[in-house]
């Protein structure tokens, strides 16, 4: 295996593209969301990935080997998200742009207005590989909206250290190589970072755990949201709700805490006729739905798309992102007309 590898490098060197690619490509998918964690968006990631793979194409002479090529490829790709991050005049939050719906007013103003959400088809092969012994969080949980959230507020250094230490396992002294740091600044931002994520989590103590994915217990939440989101009925979907649900809706600023602010939001929403259909997929490991909304013509038109969180058999955050994630998920703009029957 080391011959072929030792063989696949010194054709990359020489310029054989073939075997650049056969060298990274394994990492290829791990490396994309290690880039969304870090930058909190989808579109970013995929340019961060690719500006990685470029920098590891040029400088591939410069690889000594004394680390291990993905240890390599993750020092390029960390340095790259913290060059976007220092360097990049971020994503301004949105006004609310929707015509004849006027939300009430919020709970709070967000934070974050950049995150989007990642597609779970392009997660397979990249959250279930071998984690290092100083990994703290199961992989599941480290893609979850609620945590990439939670680390979008970290500053950029300590953000990058977290995630090297606590979601993938790096050693001290491999996350100081891959910073030009020492092994005591890298102690010193973890602390600190730990402490910053702490405040930033949702509380989870005592809420009850997700049910696994794809199951019937899921199954069962994700069938009654959608029959009472398709024909609004917002006593049904309050009754899924838990009393402290969360909204949120990057990037526009605004965030709603509690069942009763969440349902008149969603009665609003439904104001004037305004109805809905809902087209699974999945983001982020969790259960998520396209909105498309009907128009007289027939046509339905994308309007977003909710991801939603789930605890025990209740909805406990729902998160709304803009049309414009859609074709990530692979999902058109709008869809043609529906014949129902009756």
């Amino acid at each position: 295996m080391e011959l072929v590898r030792a063989d696949l490098i010194s054709r990359a060197r020489a310029g054989d593209g073939e075997a650049f690619r056969a060298l990274t490509e394994p990492h290829r998918h791990e490396l994309q969301v290690h880039c969304y964690r870090m930058l909190g968006s989808f579109q970013d990631a995929e340019d961060a990935l690719q500006d990685t793979m470029l920098a590891a194409w040029r400088g591939l002479g410069g690889f000594d080997g004394r680390a291990s090529l993905r240890t390599w490829l993750y020092r390029i790709a960390t340095n790259r998200c913290l060059d976007a991050l220092r360097s990049a005049s971020r994503r301004p939050a949105k006004e609310w742009d929707i015509p004849g719906v006027e939300p009430p007013e919020p709970t709070r103003l967000g934070e974050v207005v950049w995150l989007e959400p990642f597609p779970d088809a392009l997660l397979e092969g990249a959250i279930n590989l071998p984690l290092g012994p100083e990994a703290r969080y199961e992989q599941t949980e480290s893609i979850s909206l609620a945590f990439v959230t939670a680390l979008q507020v970290l500053p950029p250094r300590q953000l990058a250290v977290l995630i090297l230490r606590d979601v993938l396992g790096f050693h001290a002294n491999e996350v100081a190589d891959m910073l030009d740091s020492t092994v005591e600044s890298v102690k010193s931002a973890l602390k600190r970072a730990r402490a910053g994520l702490q405040r930033r989590r949702p509380p989870t103590a005592d809420r009850e755990s997700p049910p696994a994915a794809d199951s019937p217990a899921e199954d069962a939440i994700v069938a009654k949201f959608v029959s009472a989101y398709e024909s609004a009925d917002i006593d049904a979907l309050v009754a899924l709700l838990t009393d402290d649900v969360f909204m949120s809706m990057p990037p526009l600023p605004l965030e709603y805490q509690g069942r009763d602010v969440v349902a008149r939001f969603c009665t609003d929403m439904f104001g004037s006729g305004r109805r809905f259909d809902l087209v699974p997929t999945r983001a982020n490991g969790q259960p998520a739905f396209a909105a498309y909304l009907r128009a007289p013509t027939g046509i339905r038109h994308g309007t977003g798309l909710f991801v939603l969180t789930l605890a025990g058999d209740r909805i406990c955050a729902m998160t709304r992102f803009e049309n414009s994630v859609l074709p990530s998920f692979g999902l058109p703009r709008s869809l043609p007309h529906l014949q129902r029957p009756g």
